[in-house]
């Protein structure tokens, strides 16, 4: 089952993070996600385990890959980075199905 199409009332743009290169990191080509954005502060820990303060979550539909470190901009124009990528996947079982994306 789908995260319903009435809960995807904002769009945000995303830039998959695809490592580091000579000069930084390198980034994918950007692209569009319906989603449900949603500004809350949560303590979560980091790919390193480091605790860090998350000021918004990202709610969208199973599909491409969105790494942690990738840039993400939200509706509002603000760009921040994730820290933490969450899938939701119930199978068969009647679960509304998502991507969580937490943000930096």
């Amino acid at each position: 089952m789908l995260i319903p199409s009435a809960l995807l009332v904002h769009q945000a743009t995303v830039e998959p993070y695809l490592g580091t290169g000579p000069s930084g990191p390198k980034y994918g080509p950007a692209f569009t996600i319906k989603c449900l954005a949603q500004d809350k502060t949560r303590l979560v820990r980091s790919p390193e385990g480091d605790e860090i303060t998350s000021t918004a979550t990202v709610y969208t539909r199973l599909g491409p890959t969105v790494p942690v470190k990738s840039r993400v901009t939200l509706p509002a124009g603000r760009r921040t980075t994730v820290i933490e990528s969450r899938r939701h996947d119930g199978g068969t079982l009647p679960t509304p199905n998502h991507l969580e994306l937490r943000l930096l």
